[in-house]
């Protein structure tokens, strides 16, 4: 997968903290309105995020090895794994899987589609207190297109899958729910097996501007290593989220 990165300033640190990214559970119960409609045997629940302007976002880490829904979650937006119990996961991959989910009819009565939309999918691929960002759009991103799609009425497991970026893109003018699971093996991290802390957001906008509509963080603790606590790690991701609008404003400018 190709992305493009984003390194966060400590200027644009402080222009973000007067917009926060979400940090709490979606919809006060950690549910998201649609099942969990990627996989199968895939519970509901544990997710963080937020509803606005008829658009859920919500994000997850869960447990990958072994597989189970596990989430370690502490009902703020922090999920944490021990990597010295959890000693089954390939050398290639994470002992985490980090989920996403948005949904821009929240209501079911809107209409509004994916394709009605743009995104950012951020990623912090330095495990360490320090931050280094990486951003993507996560519906047009070289390799990453098997999203599930559906909507408020598509069963557990029952989202459909795209087999190519442009089949993607037109299935999503169709759909109003788009999931994933992604493992940090995935093409997010050069070591994705290195313990530390890891933070995600995911940024849904007005299309064609850089108004944020919703938004969601996370941060996911890897074991043995120190957590970063939340001083040090949420505000930093949402000054990235800052200078990824700024980057974004000044591309529409061009």
């Amino acid at each position: 997968m190709q992305f493009a990165k984003c390194i966060a300033a400590g200027a644009f640190a402080l222009a973000a903290l007067g917009s926060a990214v979400s940090a709490a559970p979606v919809n006060g119960t950690g549910d998201v309105i649609s099942d969990v409609i990627f996989g199968s045997g895939n519970g509901n629940g544990g997710f963080t995020g937020e509803t606005q302007n008829n658009i859920e976002v919500a994000l997850r880490g869960k447990q990958r090895y072994p597989k189970a829904d596990v989430f370690n979650y502490d009902g703020d937006h922090t999920y944490t794994f021990d990597s010295t119990v959890l000693t089954t996961n390939p050398t290639n991959r994470s002992v985490f899987n980090f989920e996403w989910s948005v949904n821009v009819d929240a209501s079911g009565t809107s209409g509004a589609k994916l394709s009605d939309f743009d995104y950012a999918l951020m990623f912090d691929v330095d495990p360490s207190a320090g931050t280094s960002f990486a951003s993507t759009d996560p519906f047009d991103t070289d390799g990453y297109y098997d999203h599930s799609l559906g909507d408020n009425s598509t069963g557990n497991g029952n989202g459909i899958e795209s087999a190519s970026i442009p089949a993607l893109q037109s299935n999503m003018a169709l759909y109003s729910v788009a999931q994933q699971s992604s493992n940090l093996g995935f093409g997010f991290s050069l070591d994705p097996d290195l313990p530390g802390s890891y933070d995600f957001a995911f940024l849904v906008y007005e299309k064609g501007t850089e108004n944020v509509l919703a938004s969601a963080a996370i941060t996911v603790n890897v074991l043995p290593v120190e957590p970063v606590p939340l001083p040090a790690g949420l505000p930093l991701m949402m000054g990235a989220v800052g200078a990824f609008a700024y980057l974004k404003r000044r591309k529409a400018r061009r």
